[in-house]
């Protein structure tokens, strides 16, 4: 069968309408999206499967799978359509910055290359590596118009093909016309792909037309097969106004000058224009628009043949007959209004010239159009089609532009969709580009927003063969044998019969079993079951079916369709379920372990029937649907044929062929025969009917009837009369007299229905035919009194007897002389309600006894206040109410209510009603909004009248609230319809009063407008501010939660329910309960808001618990509730968890925090800002208040009293902290007093005086000698104190104020990372920076080639190869270790350089590396252990500890980016800002703000903060969004350099971009601009330098008297711009391009900046001068006073250091795998050594993580960051690193008097850390250990993560330059070892050596 029989004509009713099918998602689909992105094009590599994806500004590589692997960005640029490509912007004025759409991507599968063409540039193309895109291969740098490919409009589509010729591949393009520049680019053009200009069209064919937009060719695909390509697409014809038409054109595909173009028109018939088309197995695929609006496509398909004849014959007619047909006619022309026309050639030609050539006639359009009929038609627009043949079907896959992707069965010459299902999202059309994957099992779908993949036949997401029938799948069927749905060629037997059902092959239908015999079968039997099953599978003579009866399986033997099986014997068979007959057990034909065919199987027990039905176990036993009969002598259920022993059989209902069965013939109790009412304590006879008793003839047996009471069953023995009947339908039929019994139940009723049945004997039951039971009744229940009594039924005999305990009884058991025919006077109790309106009305409530038998007893019995009482008939309750509407009476009327029977004296109410008038005065609120829901209060007199009272405003009903009050009544208002006065209505009975005095005003609803803020501690209390408009008329605001939460519903939370339960007449308002309980198992809670004006409303968040789930935040405003989220423009309102702050003392909080005054009070916790801001924070302490000045996360600064408050209430100096309603107590704070000196005793001032008078007259003379220097000495010696205590001061405040100035910057820093992200480097970059510290950003230069060695490549890339296997060898690798380590001249530098080289070349095998690393580490170990194990791991002196730290590098890069980079980043960009923050000598490098002595500015610098605006833009040079100039400001100081300024100004810039990926300082100017026309260059050195003997200062911002505020700019340095430029677009630098400033020049002239480097302070000698200059003098003399600025700084940084250092010793968080196993594997290296000495594995510990890799982590930030590290920088994290270092010991930390400053800096805080280091040993020590296989799978995903293949062969070939340097000592270590002889190492080592460097070897 042709798999495409198109050409058939179809009858309409053939064509399909996709009619709305179930939009089912495939298993298995994938899916990939980026945010913010718009998707173009999709392409897919052959043979590696790889996509890459075209967007906008993005080029994605993917893997099959959709996982991301590279990401390119390709825009925004400045460009514009109507501009060639420029490089200077002024070319272009009207360029903007421009998104770049990609229009055109190609895949080159023998180059390996990625064609990418953009619309920007006038659509040129570039060429990317096909396995990383993110590498430009091509890109032309001034592109010719030959270079102009892609349509530079998104709107117009470009297609295109690579076409691999012999030689060559060419690139064949297709487009639109699009921008006025696009008018002379052909639509059709042949385009190079190779040689010195790629893309360029010069001397290759273009399709040349007249005038492009008279034809304005549509383009909509193009596609390939082995000879030729095919171009689909839309034109109209030469002359503007003809009407469009879909065409195919056609060009060889060796034919670079297109000579072969010849196009056809498609007509699908009665269809519109081509939209989508697919080159499918010689077919072509064409969706094409239908209906009057084009809201339909039709798909067409035209056989490849017949569209190659057509074409064939357009060529031929035009080559050789002119372009006529046989009857003259024009069938074929010379189309584009070019010169050429068809011609009269050779019969022979199109055969001689099958691909034209320069004298054919070019380019050909045939006249007569292919036609095809439909094959369906669908209800959406088609904008993708594709097609697949599997299985020898041809299936269509098409994508609408609603995002549905259809797929189509074409059969024959139909189409049928048997599946839709939407992709992407809704309404987003599938792109063109559908592309099924090389293997035919996946489709890719592109989307404007996402790529899915999708399962071509989702076969094995059926589980059952209904289901896989039923999805009319195609390429699914049902394998039989393997029970599963598959596609045909995965069912192993698909050859054979009936093996693999295809749901479109007639006749197929899934195996079932048809019929059973038996269908069920008693547990107690075992026997055989028939089971038919048609159309079953014929299997091998050594393969059989077997029966599986739930777990029990038997063979089966089949003939033909029947197949027999043996059922499980009984103790195989389970137990019934309980209360059920019978156990039902899936009854499944089975081949192996696959169910071919299943149905159920009972086994049923006549036993359990009979016990399940107690009251008729007869009837059941024969009615159940098993074959069970009944024995009646024997009184069981039993199976088989009938009783045993001759026992007569009540026979089945399932026996058809006997006639007397079923259980109708049971013996059983019919009726009872005579009345069922039974009175209590009084002898009654009972009488049964029973049949069927003739199965007990002639056997004697005795009868009892039973009554199941209350607590008891009771016996009556009974006799048996038999009745004479019809023998045939009362045979057995009889009587059963009961014993006469008094019944006395244990309960008193008033009836008591009683069960009751027949025995036969004791215990054989007699079936109830139907439910039996007599009622006893008590005439004294229910009767209280005569009247109740004498109302009841007479036929049950009660009468009221009046002895001496009056009561209703039954009559006989009443002695005659006691019997009252007359009942006593009526007696009232209550009457309900005592007052009411004087026009009467009201329904009168009279509650008592003996109030009358009947209604007519009371008619006209009753009065109130002696006016009559009209009773009710409808509410009269016999004897006990009576409800009376009462008539009119004056005001005033007081009386009882009386009820007089007959002539019988009447009863007489001890309560009085009266008459009272209701008057209704005021009400409050006067207004509410029209929604409802206000409290309104009525205020009267005399307003409780009546008891029906109701309230009505302006017609709505009022809902009244209690209690009820005589003064006041309070409703709530319901919604009314429109705005307006409303009058106030209350009814009392019948009676009305209106309020006339004044009216209730509806207003407006009020509406919300905005509510910030939107987020609160759980504590609540936060306030919130809403805006709205008519706020004020609302009575009680609220804003409330709704909680879910289990544990909210107890008895704590109560209802809340109306406000009556809180409400009294008292006080009328109430506040609603801060939580209730609601419907559903919901709890509200919530606050009272305040109406501050018509506009605003105060609302304070509620408190919700912590464990409560959060359903709905709303405002109640009355009856209108509104969301948060609507007030607030859409934002949800957010509970944070309340936070956590941590004692002020950390001696716990109980003890005082010392406070010295001027301090900042300093607090730690969690969540601090998660849900308030630093304004709304309160902090006491005692009566004063502390300011907050900083709040952030983790950290809480405010600014306390000056002097010590008063404890506020009594209480100690308490600080409370209130964020909303949480309030926190940290302990008590002490403010450090200075000390007072005790007066001095007189008795020692007497003393004192005396010894100092003798002390004067001794040394007066030398007193007069050395008066003046004294008197020098002592001023000095003031002066310094003075100097020392202003510094301490200072010192204290200085560090307080730079703290908080610190965290604000950190602050915003925190905000600006989570825009652009901490810069980390990638892990490529960051393993090559770790392997080869110190190597640049190349460490592996590959080798330049020599003359005559590029043929060679092969063969050395060979023997690396093979170098690579043989270091897979344990034992080579280990060989080759020990013999390089024992080479003299293999240097230290040398083992660290070979070892990262072998972890670059075993990167892929990390497990394997790990165990070499392992095997090592335990030799290092054993060899250590006989020296000193405390010396192992302490320097890097052998190859085994750089690989440890290599390894722990590649383990931990994921922890450094997931937890520790970010407070290492932190810090840094801490300690960068507080350096540039003071001045730092550009000479020197010394800066004011350090933590290194060494690098401290002793200097007593003036400086001055400026802030510069910095231009930004285009012309600017800087990196911005748009085209405008942007000023952005920059914080410079005025003593800085110009280069520094540069470096600062750049930082700002550029803050949120790589320091790799900025420009360098070097390569621009700073340019100074004032005014219009003032630009000024500034630079360090130019001719206003000044230069004093010899010396010449740098030029800074004061020397050129910059101010604050100024305008400058970053210009190109026009004399180095373009190699700067050119440097840095390398990829590989040596060290750091950074020129360093020299402190001498030729001439002997010394650059200095702020200070002069030769000058030191301590040899400045005092000169004469101004008192300034003096004091700088002093200042020098003791320059220990600067080293305070230490202490400043490191007070500033001290946070982020605690917070670096605790992040690595931290293991809150899942410590590293890798950690947890090192260490692991050092405590078994010290067990196994017998090590047991804490200290030495504390120093392994410590050597081999803590000091190998944090250290070194700390001091270089640019092996994880792409930052760049200054000195300062870099000498403040060595003080750092080495505190961390000191942390790390276990010796004591003592300092003392000559200590380094740096030790001394960290001298309190040490101790601290050693804890933290001693506790993170102690916690990974305790955690689960590591397991060996978690290890590996770690290591194992590790291992793809350094992929460099390149790498990895320079790494070999680095690697074996060594081996050749010790190339006789390793090959004869290898020939000495056993082993290695036996494995030929030293052989296959020189097949390497022939290999690398064709050395002749012995081989």
């Amino acid at each position: 069968m042709a798999p495409f029989g198109f050409h058939l004509l179809l009858p309409p009713w053939l064509l399909l309408l996709l009619s709305p099918q179930p939009l089912l998602p495939f298993l298995g689909t994938h899916h990939f999206s980026a945010p913010n992105t718009t998707f173009n094009h999709l392409a897919l590599a052959p043979g590696q499967g790889t996509l890459y994806v075209g967007a906008v500004n993005r080029l994605f590589q993917l893997s099959p799978e959709l996982q991301l692997e590279v990401t390119a960005v390709t825009g925004p640029i400045v460009d514009s359509p109507d501009c060639v490509p420029f490089r200077d912007p002024a070319e272009c004025p009207q360029a903007q910055l421009t998104d770049n759409a990609n229009q055109l991507l190609l895949v080159s599968g023998r180059a390996q290359e990625l064609v990418a063409c953009g619309q920007v540039r006038q659509g040129v193309c570039e060429k990317r590596r096909l396995g990383d895109v993110a590498t430009v291969l091509y890109q032309a740098e001034d592109p010719g118009d030959g270079q102009f490919v892609a349509a530079n409009t998104p709107g117009v589509a470009t297609v295109g093909l690579v076409v691999p010729l012999p030689d060559q591949d060419l690139l064949l393009v297709a487009r639109g016309l699009a921008g006025k520049l696009s008018a002379g680019v052909p639509p059709l053009s042949v385009r190079q792909l190779t040689g010195p200009q790629p893309f360029s069209s010069e001397g290759l064919g273009r399709l040349v037309v007249g005038d492009f937009s008279d034809y304005n060719n549509s383009y909509v695909a193009a596609f390939a097969n082995a000879h030729f390509a095919y171009f689909v697409f839309r034109r109209r014809g030469a002359r503007a106004q003809a009407e469009y038409r879909s065409y195919v054109a056609r060009v060889c595909l060796g034919d670079t000058n297109l000579y072969s173009y010849v196009e056809v028109p498609l007509v699908c018939q009665g269809q519109g224009l081509i939209q989508a088309a697919f080159l499918a197995p010689g077919t072509l695929l064409g969706a094409f628009a239908a209906g009057l609006s084009g809201a339909r496509t039709a798909l067409c398909a035209f056989p490849l043949a017949e569209l190659d004849g057509s074409m064939e014959q357009a060529r031929r007619l035009c080559y050789t007959a002119g372009g006529r047909g046989p009857i003259g006619t024009e069938e074929a022309t010379v189309e584009y209004g070019v010169t050429s026309r068809c011609v009269t050639l050779p019969l022979d030609s199109p055969e001689s010239y099958p691909c034209g050539d320069e004298h054919t006639p070019s380019p050909i359009a045939g006249r007569q159009p292919l036609e095809a009929r439909p094959l369906l038609q669908l209800r959406q627009p088609v904008s993708a089609v594709a097609a697949l043949q599997a299985d020898g079907h041809t299936i269509a896959f098409l994508g609408d532009i609603q995002g549905q992707l259809h797929k189509v069965f074409v059969n024959d010459s139909r189409g049928q969709v048997y599946h839709s299902q939407q992709v992407g999202p809704p309404g987003m059309a599938i792109s063109p580009d559908l592309l099924v994957d090389s293997s035919g099992s996946h489709l890719y779908v592109l989307t404007a927003q996402q790529v899915a993949r999708v399962p071509v036949a989702a076969c094995p997401q059926f589980l059952d063969c209904p289901s896989c029938l039923q999805a009319r799948d195609p390429l699914c069927g049902w394998c039989i044998l393997q029970g599963r749905c598959t596609r045909k060629g995965q069912c192993e037997r698909v050859t054979q019969a009936h093996q693999w059902l295809w749901s479109y092959e007639e006749g197929s239908r899934c195996l079932r079993i048809q019929s059973l015999r038996p269908a069920q079968q008693p547990r107690q039997e075992q026997g055989q079951v028939i089971l038919s099953v048609p159309w079953l599978p014929t299997l091998a003579e050594d393969e059989y079916f077997h029966c599986a009866f739930g777990d029990y399986d038997s063979l089966a033997h089949v003939q033909g369709p029947h197949v027999a099986c043996i059922t499980p014997p009984q103790d195989q068979v389970p137990h019934n379920p309980p209360g059920t007959d019978h156990v039902t057990l899936p009854l499944a034909l089975m081949f192996e372990d696959v169910a071919v065919a299943t149905t159920n199987f009972s086994f049923y027990d006549c036993t359990t029937v009979q016990a399940l039905e107690v009251a008729a176990p007869c009837q059941a036993c024969v009615g159940s649907p098993w074959r069970c009969h009944w024995c009646p002598q024997s009184g069981r259920c039993v199976h088989g044929e009938h009783c045993p022993e001759g026992e007569r059989t009540v026979y089945s209902s399932q026996e058809e062929d006997i006639r007397v069965r079923g259980p109708e013939t049971c013996p059983q109790v019919e009726a009872l025969a005579g009345p069922h009412l039974v009175p209590v304590g009084w002898d009654i006879h009972l009488a049964l009917h029973v049949r069927n008793l003739q199965y007990f003839q002639g056997l004697p047996a005795s009868y009892n009837c039973w009554l199941e009471l209350p607590g008891e069953l009771q016996r009556l023995p009974a006799s048996l009369q038999e009745t004479a009947g019809d023998r045939d339908k009362d045979e057995g039929a009889g009587l059963i007299h009961c014993q006469a019994q008094k019944f006395h139940p244990s309960t008193s009723q008033w009836e008591l229905p009683v069960p009751i049945y027949v025995t036969r004997g004791e215990t054989q039951r007699l079936d109830n035919a139907r439910t039996l039971h007599v009622t006893l009744y008590d005439c004294a229940v229910g009767h209280p009194d005569c009247s109740h009594c004498q109302a009841a039924n007479g036929s049950l005999g009660c009468l009221w007897c009046g002895d001496s305990q009056p009561g209703c009884r039954y009559g006989p058991l009443c002695p005659p002389a006691s019997v009252q025919l007359l009942c006593p006077t009526p007696s009232i109790k209550a009457i309900e309600p005592l007052t009411g309106p004087p026009e009467g009305g009201l329904a009168l409530t009279i509650l008592g006894s003996n109030l009358g038998r009947t209604f007519a007893d009371v008619q006209d019995a009753v009065s109130v206040a002696g006016v009559p009482c009209s009773p009710d008939p409808a509410r009269y309750r016999t004897s006990a109410r009576i409800v009376c509407v009462t008539s009119p009476a004056p005001n005033g009327t007081t009386g009882p209510v009386q009820v007089a029977i007959r002539s019988r004296p009447p009863g007489i109410s001890a309560q009085h009603f009266t008459y009272q008038d209701p008057v209704l005065l005021s009400l409050s609120p006067r207004w509410g909004p029209q929604a409802g829901g206000t409290q309104l209060t009525i205020h009267g007199q005399h307003l409780h009248t009546g008891g029906n009272i109701s309230a009505f405003v302006g017609g709505q009903a009022c809902p009244i609230l209690k209690p009820m009050c005589p003064e006041a009544i309070v409703c709530r208002t319901m919604p009314q319809a429109l705005p307006g006065e409303a009058t106030v209505l209350v009814v009392f009975g019948h009676a009305e009063r209106k309020l006339l005095t004044s009216s209730f005003r509806y207003t407006a609803n009020p509406r919300l407008l905005a509510a910030e803020p939107s987020v609160s501690f759980r504590g609540g209390g936060r306030l919130i501010r809403v805006k709205g408009t008519d706020l004020d008329a609302v009575w009680q605001p609220l804003l409330s939660v709704w909680l879910e939460d289990e544990a909210l519903r107890d008895p704590e939370v109560k209802a809340l329910g109306d406000l009556d339960h809180s409400r009294s007449c008292g006080a009328l308002t109430t506040d609603p309960q801060a939580c209730v309980q609601l419907a559903g198992g919901l709890v509200q809670c919530s606050t009272v808001c305040s109406v501050n004006s018509s506009r605003l409303l105060l609302c304070r968040s509620p408190a919700v618990p912590d464990r409560a789930h959060i359903k709905r935040v709303f405002f109640a405003l009355d009856n209108v509730h509104v969301d948060f989220a609507s007030a607030s423009g859409g934002q949800d309102f957010q509970y944070q968890p309340n936070p956590r702050l941590t004692p002020l003392s950390r001696e716990g909080p109980s003890r005082p925090y010392r406070l010295k005054p001027g301090h900042v009070l300093h607090v730690e916790g969690e969540g601090l800002n998660l849900g308030i801001s630093k304004e709304e924070v309160r902090v006491h302490i005692g009566d004063g208040a502390c300011l907050v000045k900083t709040l952030t996360l983790t950290h809480l600064y405010c600014e306390p009293p000056p002097h010590a408050p008063q404890a506020a209430n009594g209480s100690s100096a308490l600080p409370q902290f209130m964020m909303g309603n949480v309030r926190l107590a940290l302990g008590p704070v002490q403010y450090e007093e200075e000390p007072v000196l005790p007066a001095f005793p007189v008795e020692a001032q007497v003393g004192l005086g005396m010894g100092a008078a003798v002390l004067i007259a001794a040394v007066l003379l030398l007193t007069l000698m050395y008066r003046h220097k004294s008197k020098q000495a002592l001023r000095d010696y003031q002066k310094v104190l003075i100097q020392l205590e202003n510094l301490e001061t200072g010192v204290g405040d200085q560090c307080r104020k730079e703290f908080t100035d610190l965290m604000t910057e950190m602050t915003d820093l925190s905000s600006d990372l989570e825009a652009s992200g901490i810069p980390f480097l990638d892990y490529r970059t960051y393993a090559e920076r770790t392997f080869f510290p110190g190597h640049g950003g190349c460490p592996l230069q590959p080798k330049l080639e020599g003359p005559g060695e590029e043929g060679r490549r092969a063969t050395v890339r060979q023997g690396l190869t093979q170098l690579s296997n043989l270091l897979n060898s344990k034992l080579f690798l280990l060989t080759l270790i020990h013999t390089l380590e024992e080479q003299p001249s293999f240097s230290q530098r040398d083992r660290c350089h070979v070892a990262s080289l072998l972890s670059l070349a075993l990167h892929s095998k990390l497990e394997y590396l790990t165990d070499i690393m392992k095997t090592l580490l335990s030799d290092l170990a054993a060899h250590y252990v006989r020296k000193n194990p405390k010396l192992m791991l302490r320097r890097t002196e052998t190859m085994v500890e750089k690989l440890l730290t290599n390894w722990l590098s590649i383990c931990l890069y994921t922890f450094l980016r997931e937890v520790a980079g970010e407070p290492l980043y932190m810090l840094f960009r801490a300690i960068q800002y507080q350096v540039d923050k003071g001045p730092v000598d550009a000479v020197t490098g010394k800066a004011k703000r350090t933590l290194n002595d060494s690098h401290l500015l002793r200097e007593d610098v003036e400086f001055r903060p400026l802030t510069l605006m910095v231009l930004v833009g285009p012309a600017a040079g800087g990196a911005t969004s748009g085209g405008e100039l942007q000023r952005v400001p920059a914080r410079v100081l005025d003593t800085d350099t110009i280069t520094q300024v540069k470096e600062k100004v750049l930082d700002q810039v550029y803050k949120g971009t790589p320091f790799s990926q900025r420009p360098s300082v070097y390569a621009l100017d700073l340019e100074w601009r004032s005014g219009l026309a003032g630009h000024l260059t500034l630079s360090d050195e130019d001719l206003t330098s000044v230069t004093q003997n010899h010396w010449k200062r740098l030029n800074t911002l004061q020397h050129y008297k910059v101010p604050d505020g100024a305008t400058v700019g970053l210009i190109p340095q026009l004399h180095n711009g373009a190699t700067v430029s050119q440097s840095l677009a390398q990829s590989c630098t040596s060290g750091e391009n950074i020129p360093m400033l020299e402190d001498g020049e030729e001439g002997g002239v010394h650059l200095w900046h702020l200070v002069k480097a030769t000058e030191e302070p301590e040899g400045v000698k005092a000169r004469r001068g101004s008192l300034r200059e003096r004091e700088r003098a002093r200042a020098k003399a003791i320059p220990e006073i600067y080293l305070t600025r230490l202490l400043s700084m490191k007070g500033t940084l001290q946070k982020f250091v605690d917070d670096t250092f605790q992040a690595i010793l931290s293991v809150n968080r899942p410590v590293p795998l890798a950690i947890k196993y090192l260490f692991d594997f050092l405590d078994e290296l010290a067990e196994k050594h017998g090590i047991e000495d804490p200290e030495t594995l504390h120093i392994w510990k410590t050597n081999s993580l803590l000091l190998r890799f944090w250290v070194n982590t700390l001091k270089n930030p640019q092996l994880i960051f792409d930052v760049h590290v200054s000195d300062n920088v870099d000498a403040i994290l060595a003080v750092i690193a080495q505190t961390f270092i000191d942390a790390c010991t276990i010796s004591e930390h003592k300092v003392g008097r000559d200590s380094p400053v740096n030790k001394l800096l960290y001298a309190r805080e040490i101790p601290r850390y050693k804890q933290m280091v001693e506790k993170y040993y102690a916690d990974i020590h305790r955690s689960s250990p590591a397991s060996y296989q978690e290890m590996n799978s770690a290591l194992a995903e590790l291992s793809g993560n350094y992929t460099s293949a390149p790498h990895c062969l320079e790494a070999l070939q680095e690697l074996y330059n060594h081996i050749h340097r010790y190339y006789d000592q390793i090959i004869s270590a290898l020939e000495e070892d056993p082993m290695g002889q036996k494995m030929q190492l030293a052989c296959r080592l020189q097949h390497v050596a022939a290999l690398v460097e064709n050395k002749v070897t012995d081989l």
